[in-house]
């Protein structure tokens, strides 16, 4: 991705959390040089990856597969002693975000608002390919029982649990606007802990065609 197209997506993604009123910590606003300037505050926040995330999970198409995120906290299992994270997310119309599980991470998806969340499901099998049987899944508290592939619909407000080894796809709902969505969890390593079914790039390659604006989580090395 070109760094102009990142800048440009955070750019769009500050102003629908302005219009969701969803406040980001002061420190996800600075610029570089304010970076520099704090870098022997900010452990926590670079060895945890805290921070702007986006990805086109190496598709070359971020508006039709890839993910923009922001990491709010998340521990570090041989640092400290947090064992949760938290995320929020933007999802577009019909931008997918890749079938895939996690080995360690349980995680509930939360639609905070805006229009609606679309997960496919699938369990998994001995050989981490998709399973055949149905299986049941907690919706904000209710049981549910699904079949392969079902995909459930999350309207503003709703959750849902995803345990370890369940595959899962998740998109937004055509015409229904962009969706603001949160992510509680189990601590998160994104380094070790995706199986994705297909094979795809977690973190893209980055043409620097211009400064960034704000850093991504992937930028801390390079630049700080």
């Amino acid at each position: 991705m070109k760094r102009s197209e990142i800048n440009q997506k955070i750019s769009e993604a500050k102003e629908f959390f302005d219009e969701m009123k969803f406040i980001l910590p002061p420190w996800g606003l600075w610029r570089l040089e304010e970076w520099q300037q704090n870098r022997e505050h900010c452990n926590e926040i670079i060895e945890n990856g805290l921070g702007w995330d986006l990805t086109d999970f190496g598709s070359g198409d971020f508006d039709a597969t890839g993910l923009l995120l922001f990491t709010l906290r998340n521990g570090n299992i041989s640092k400290d002693h947090k064992t949760y994270a938290e995320k929020i997310m933007i999802v577009e119309e019909d931008q997918v975000t890749p079938m895939h599980f996690h080995w360690s991470k349980m995680e509930d998806i939360i639609n905070r608002g805006g229009g609606n969340l679309m997960i496919q499901l699938y369990p998994s099998n001995e050989s981490e390919e998709f399973a055949d049987h149905e299986f049941k899944v907690t919706l904000d508290g209710i049981i549910n029982t699904f079949q392969p592939g079902d995909v459930a619909r999350l309207t503003p407000g709703e959750s849902i649990s995803l345990n370890q080894g369940l595959y899962h796809k998740f998109y937004g709902e055509t015409g229904m606007g962009k969706v603001l969505v949160g992510e509680v969890s189990a601590v998160n390593d994104d380094n070790t802990d995706n199986r994705f079914h297909t094979e795809v790039g977690r973190f893209p390659d980055i043409e620097e065609n211009e400064p960034p604006v704000h850093l991504l989580v992937g930028d801390y090395v390079t630049f700080i």
